[in-house]
């Protein structure tokens, strides 16, 4: 049976047995034989008392527990034994410079367990290397991505043959610093301070309870285990933040600074497009600038967020840094909302200016229609909604763009006419109209051959700046006039029942009359009755019947239609009732209704 003595160790209670407490007087007495010089040992001497209270509480499961020896020895072995506070004489002011022995501060590394992540690892290579432990854990996230995890196999190298720093020497070795009684108050202070907050946050209640229970339950153990889990989340967590918001700051670095160095520098075809849409007239440098610090500001602060994830006793930036970094990134966010604002007010009203004109065209005259393109610009005539940048004759910028749009429709008049309808965008409606006015579009019409040229493109001066110009070319033809449409209109004329545009896509090539809001192909070869088979049985939702005499009957949503072989039909639909035939010599075309 042993005998238990209780005793204040750094005003923490604690009950070690009696050849425990003796083997630990006679320790402290060693470390204070050890110190040479008296002053300052009675604060070492707490420190060092502070530290072994530390110990011992992180040794003992419970507070009722006993320190015994074993318990001593193993806190000696981290503390390290008396010889190792020993301090030479000669490194006071007083004694001779002559006699003074240069302590080694060469570093040897060790793995920093104090300051770890996983082992300690990279916070003993960021000792022994001079550069702070988090380069040195991005270093080896970026290694390792970029080896395909080969880095992995190197870390656990390290590991495995890195020895960890466990005692006061071995962490004064890892950091370079000489055995002297200063480093070791430090280094004791330091420990000190960790344990004072341990103190202060330590949950008496909780222990109160863990005494009376007499051992840890279930629960608390699973919840460590979940804690333990979720602390393991939050690092990977950390991680991908870190990833995530240095990816981003070094693309907008890259991205931006190479965009703002056009508008200090240079005037190419960059500047050119960057002009053509700005309104603001604010030089893209200080854009450029501005959404730099709007975007990467919040993400500098994940990437912050993401490295006190992996670090827990990461500094802070301080408040001052904080408040100017809020104070550039909400200046940037408004500086941006204001040109924001400046260019949608640009586009926030549409005009249009339209003219018309004569086109010398009557009944039963045949009009070749055809879209022409010029060949400075571009040789297809083709509408893509295309905008670019050209030079005129006169080497002068202006817009180019081949958003035309062509329609055809009929009239009770005697001749025909062509409406052109430009539109712009502007601040306003007369601003808007003006620009609209501004465009360039001309058509041509040849009396001898009957034909009528429209351009298939559209020009503005570079000046009006890009605010959705387009053109609608609008073709009034007499009912009776023939109409031959090129192939090359095709593109401009591919509209939806809104526009009301008679010459649909396909009837191109071909002879068409012009009828009362409607065209009749007059050279349209015969189908087939497997053609017409196609054609009845490719639609959908509606009833088709082929009866004996081989009439094809439509009934669905638009009405009723009846068509034989020969292709005569019998229309009913909500604009009433129409025959045709196809036959010329049987030729009846009647139409009641609208």
């Amino acid at each position: 049976m042993n005998k238990t003595v209780n005793i204040n160790l750094a005003g923490t209670f604690f009950h070690i047995d009696e050849d425990a407490f003796g083997k630990l007087q006679r320790y402290l007495d060693a470390i204070k034989r050890s110190l040479s010089d008296p002053t300052g040992s009675d604060e070492i001497i707490r420190d060092i008392e502070a530290r072994i209270a530390e110990l011992f509480s992180e040794k003992l499961e419970r507070s009722t527990q006993v320190v015994t020896i074993k318990e001593l020895d193993e806190v000696i072995a981290v503390m390290g034994q008396p010889e190792d506070y020993m301090v030479d004489d000669e490194i006071f002011e007083d004694a001779p410079p002559k006699s003074r022995k240069q302590r080694s501060s060469s570093k040897q590394l060790f793995r920093d367990e104090d300051n770890k992540f996983i082992a300690g690892v990279s916070s003993g290579l960021g000792h022994y290397l001079g550069i702070d432990a988090v380069w040195v854990r991005l270093f080896w996230i970026l290694f390792t991505l970029f080896s395909s995890g080969i880095f992995i196999v190197i870390y656990i190298l390290f590991w495995i043959l890195v020895p960890a720093a466990v005692t006061t020497s071995d962490k004064l070795k890892m950091t370079g610093e000489p055995i002297n009684i200063s480093n070791i108050e430090k280094k004791f202070k330091e420990g000190y301070e960790d344990v004072s907050d341990r103190i202060k946050n330590v949950d008496y209640d909780k222990y109160g309870n863990k005494v009376k229970s007499g051992a840890t339950s279930f629960f608390d153990t699973l919840g460590s285990i979940l804690l333990t889990l979720l602390k393991i989340f939050v690092k990977f967590f950390g991680i991908i933040l870190i990833i995530v918001a240095l990816t981003t700051l070094v693309g907008l670095i890259i991205g931006l600074f190479t965009a703002g160095t056009f508008g200090i520098w240079g005037h190419g075809e960059f500047m050119d497009w960057y002009q053509l849409v700005d309104t603001t007239n604010a030089p893209i440098w200080f854009v450029s600038l501005l959404t730099l610090f709007a975007v990467g500001i919040p993400f500098f602060v994940l990437f912050i967020l993401g490295l006190k994830m992996l670090i827990n006793n990461l500094k802070s930036i301080g408040t001052p840094a904080k408040i100017i970094l809020f104070v550039v990134w909400l200046g940037s966010i408004i500086g941006l909302g204001i040109l924001g604002i400046r260019q949608a007010t640009e586009t926030a009203f549409d005009g249009e200016y339209i003219s018309e004109y004569t086109l010398p065209v009557k009944s039963g005259d045949t009009l070749n229609l055809k879209m022409i393109s010029n060949e400075k610009y571009e040789y297809d005539a083709r509408r893509r909604g295309r905008l670019d940048i050209k030079y005129d004759d006169n080497d002068e910028k202006l817009i180019y763009s081949t958003d035309i749009r062509l329609i055809v429709r009929s009239t009770n008049d005697s001749v025909g006419r062509v409406v052109i309808e430009k539109r712009a965008e502007g601040s306003d409606y007369l601003a808007a109209k003006e620009r609209a006015q501004a465009i360039n579009y001309d058509y041509s019409y040849d009396s001898a051959t009957s034909s009528l040229g429209m351009n298939a493109y559209l020009t503005t001066d570079f000046e009006n700046k890009y605010r959705d110009q387009e053109v609608e070319a609008i073709i009034y033809l007499p009912i009776g006039t023939i109409l031959y449409a090129d192939d090359n209109t095709y593109s401009f004329h591919r509209n939806d029942s809104y526009y009301r545009d008679i010459l649909d896509n396909g009837d191109e090539e071909q002879f068409l009359l012009i009828e009362d809001g409607r065209t009749r192909c007059l050279d349209c070869p015969e189908k087939t009755t497997e053609e017409w088979e196609e054609d009845w049985t490719d639609d959908d939702g509606g009833v088709y019947i082929k009866n004996d005499s081989g009439e094809y009957i439509k009934i669905d949503d638009e009405g009723l239609k009846i068509q034989d072989d020969d292709g005569d039909k019998l229309i009913i639909d909500e604009d009433g009732i129409e025959i045709e035939t196809v036959d010329p010599a049987d030729s009846i075309n009647v139409k009641i209704g609208n």
